[in-house]
């Protein structure tokens, strides 16, 4: 984790969470709200500042429900959301989000996909024309930090998957965000190329420290790359388990073949066995 200057520490401003999530529950829309059925109920989270956090749980238990919480994309029905500092009233400016679909445009060259952002987003859209070189240095930068360097005049059709996920990451990182969102951005890639960008993503992190909220379903996805990591139950969803990883940084993929790993997957995957099979909440 990032280091914090000891006589700043105890400031407010620096020892309130990232985001903070408080009593947080959502009905899709007031029928549902009505008889109390809600997509996810209690929701209760502090995320530090830098912090790296992934979300598991069986599959219709709401993870993606909270992205979108967490975007600012859907308001709570009840609760209170806190982001930066700010109360979450609207889509957030300072996220970026990947989703397992790269969704590149096919049309635009692999840098003008990264730079797209900035010419649809304020305060970069109103400058984009002036700064543009700028702008396509900073693109080129992120191309080539992630091993995609010499590579943004190709069009997406010229790229491997692995290739264009790594594209997608940078578009989401272009505008320098606060924070990185996550939803099963590796999930279509084979076990290979998934691994490498595990250490690309690790990487991206390292060196500049933003916020990421991870879903995935891979355990040692997030075990690896997670400071922290949240199980959810079924539906509706609420976080049971919370499970932090003390593997020290930086996490190399031969860890992954060491216990204290696999123990730790082996855990996560219990809790998950055991929701599935019961369909009840773990207390923990």
């Amino acid at each position: 984790m990032p280091q914090t200057d000891p006589t700043s520490a105890s400031s407010p401003a620096s020892s309130a969470p990232f985001v903070d999530f408080d009593q947080v529950w959502l009905a899709y829309n007031d029928e549902l709200r009505e008889k109390n059925i809600f997509a996810v109920e209690d929701i209760n989270l502090k995320v530090q500042r830098g912090e790296f956090i992934a979300i598991v749980g069986p599959s219709g238990c709401g993870k993606s429900t909270f992205m979108k919480l967490a975007t600012g994309l859907r308001m709570p029905s009840m609760g209170r959301i806190r982001i930066d500092g700010e109360a979450v009233t609207g889509p957030l400016k300072i996220s970026g989000m990947a989703f397992q679909a790269p969704s590149l445009l096919p049309w635009r060259t692999t840098l003008d996909n990264v730079l797209l952002p900035l010419e649809i987003v304020e305060p970069y859209r109103s400058q984009f024309k002036d700064r543009r070189k700028e702008f396509e240095e900073r693109a080129n930068k992120l191309l080539e930090s992630v091993g995609l360097g010499g590579m943004g005049g190709k069009f997406p059709w010229e790229l491997s998957g692995g290739m264009q996920q790594r594209a997608s990451i940078c578009r989401a990182l272009i505008h320098e965000p606060k924070m990185l969102l996550l939803d099963e951005p590796f999930g279509a890639l084979d076990a290979f190329t998934r691994e490498e960008l595990w250490c690309t993503l690790r990487d991206l992190w390292e060196a500049q420290r933003f916020n990421v909220i991870l879903v995935t379903h891979d355990l040692r996805e997030s075990v690896f790359l997670a400071d922290t990591v949240y199980c959810m139950s079924r539906s509706p969803g609420r976080f049971v388990v919370q499970r932090e990883i003390p593997i020290p940084r930086t996490r190399d993929l031969e860890v992954t073949y060491t216990k204290e790993f696999t123990d730790i997957v082996h855990e996560l995957r219990g809790h998950i066995g055991a929701m599935r099979k019961a369909g009840t909440v773990i207390n923990q």
